[in-house]
């Protein structure tokens, strides 16, 4: 089966979005593979790009053409401006974006294997100071599509904002990375969830490893509350479930050189293409166009695609019925 195309122009005007999250400094290794345990190889390449979930995710929604704020906290420090600087570049308005004179920048060790697979150690920094002013976050939400949120701050700032959303008449659009348990209120203010396999099994106890098992673990998670669930698949594409059942989205086959940020990238797309009233399966496909573009390219925010590339890029195979 396949969806019909929608139109990129739903909407009257570019859908605002607000990203609450972590802003790292990805200090990028390039090597031929992951050491092991008490192994000394020599690595090809180091690099400092802008990155952290939140950040990333707030990128990939600016390029997809969404109006974005970030709420989040960077150090009195050489990264922290490097990081404000790179998102004011991308037109997204850092003005609660905190600076904290006691924490250095969050920073993220990753390791790129010639593979392209990674491996990320994260040092929170700033990111555990961010702090919700309930107020300031509810003006903000006003006419907003979707609050978007991960588990890279600190948790319980976390559920104080999805409840200020949920309050506010603003859907949310959670991506629990790195993965934590869920408290049972904040289930049912969850608009739309996005996970991997790894995520969807620690959440609901049902393995993921196939489209059939993805299927099945999006409807356990369906069952507490939330409205729809993506479990991410990397190159298999993605399952999508909802109240019409679930349908598996195939990827196209491409060569990857670095799997940072695709996850980011495809909540981007995501994001914006529901904001801009786009059908569920529609923008699950454009999020899955846009990863098999990042994944292309090294880096983290340097790999995130505009959304005119997006377009241009090969479509996937049609969605399968589960």
């Amino acid at each position: 089966m396949s969806s019909q195309p929608s139109s990129s122009s739903a909407a009257q005007q570019p859908p605002r979005i607000v990203v609450l999250g972590s802003l790292n400094m990805d200090i990028v290794l390039r090597v031929p593979q992951a050491p092991s345990a008490g192994e000394t190889l020599l690595g090809r390449s180091i690099a400092h790009i802008p990155g952290g979930k939140g950040a990333n995710q707030a990128v990939s929604c600016a390029r997809e053409g969404g109006r974005v704020s970030m709420i989040g906290c960077v150090g009195n420090d050489a990264h922290g401006l490097a990081l404000r600087t790179a998102l004011t570049q991308d037109g997204i308005d850092t003005a609660a974006l905190r600076t904290d004179g006691a924490e250095p920048t969050g920073t993220a060790l990753i390791l790129v294997e010639d593979s392209g697979q990674n491996r990320i150690v994260m040092i929170p920094g700033a990111n555990a100071k961010v702090e919700i002013d309930e107020a300031a976050l509810r003006q903000q939400l006003q006419g907003a599509a979707f609050l978007v949120a991960q588990f890279e701050t600190p948790m319980h700032q976390v559920a104080r904002a999805l409840t200020v959303a949920h309050d506010a008449g603003c859907k949310v659009l959670l991506n629990p990375s790195p993965v934590q348990p869920i408290a049972e209120p904040l289930w049912p203010r969850i608009d739309t969830l996005v996970v991997n396999e790894i995520e969807a099994q620690a959440l609901c106890g049902q393995a993921a490893d196939s489209p059939q098992e993805a299927a099945l673990a999006g409807q356990a998670l369906r069952a507490k509350g939330v409205r729809r669930v993506v479990v991410t698949l990397g190159a298999r594409g993605a399952v999508a479930v909802d109240a019409n059942g679930a349908r598996h989205h195939s990827a196209p086959k491409v060569q990857a050189i670095d799997t940072t940020a695709a996850g980011d990238t495809f909540l981007g797309a995501l994001a914006v293409a529901l904001g801009e009233g786009q059908s569920f399966d529609d923008a699950v496909r454009l999020g899955i166009r846009a990863a098999a573009l990042c994944i292309q390219r090294p880096g983290a925010q340097p790999s995130i695609p505009q959304r005119s590339a997006v377009l241009q890029s090969p479509m996937p195979p049609d969605w399968t019925a589960l």
